[in-house]
């Protein structure tokens, strides 16, 4: 991959990070603390529901963590080997830890008797929102683990062939 492909999808990497530290800091607490002043009874709710949005933003800040090592894998040509795998696994951790968080709200959602200001829409579509993540979180997880059969395929290839070089030279 060419240098400067990694070094602006590293920019990128850098750039999500220091909106999802700004979306923890400042903007899931204020929208939570806004809505509770718009309808008051939301307020049991705001504590439980800012920590599991929060907890979802570090799931996706360790996986940004752990492509930034899989680019640097990449940019050393040391992709094939054994060290790839800890963090193909930590991306599928987290896409995992994601999708049962979402599981845990959609759950919420459905069986809580949650008030609404208007006719429920509110929580309809939050609900709605929570099983759409959930089903987008477990395709790409079994996506990546289909890529990591692949990676373990290519990685045993990769060891042969330098065997059988190395045996030859």
């Amino acid at each position: 991959m060419h240098r400067i492909i990694i070094a602006v999808l590293r920019l990128g990497i850098v750039a999500a990070a220091a909106l999802g530290l700004f979306g923890q800091i400042v903007v899931i607490p204020t929208t939570a603390a806004d809505e509770v002043d718009r309808f008051p009874p939301y307020d049991p709710f705001a504590v439980p529901y800012v920590a599991v949005a929060i907890a979802g933003v570090v799931c996706v800040q360790v996986a940004l963590v752990a492509v930034w090592m899989l680019l640097t894998m990449v940019e050393r040509e040391t992709i094939f080997t054994p060290p790839a795998f800890r963090w193909v696994d930590t991306l599928i951790g987290c896409l995992v830890a994601a999708t049962l968080l979402a599981l845990g709200v959609a759950g919420h959602l459905a069986l809580a008797d949650i008030p609404s200001p208007d006719d429920g829409m509110e929580t309809l579509g939050a609900l709605v929102t929570a099983m759409a993540g959930v089903g987008v979180g477990a395709s790409l997880a079994m996506l990546l683990v289909v890529l990591r059969g692949l990676l373990r395929k290519a990685t045993r290839l990769q060891t042969r062939l330098q065997d059988e070089t190395a045996a030859a030279g």
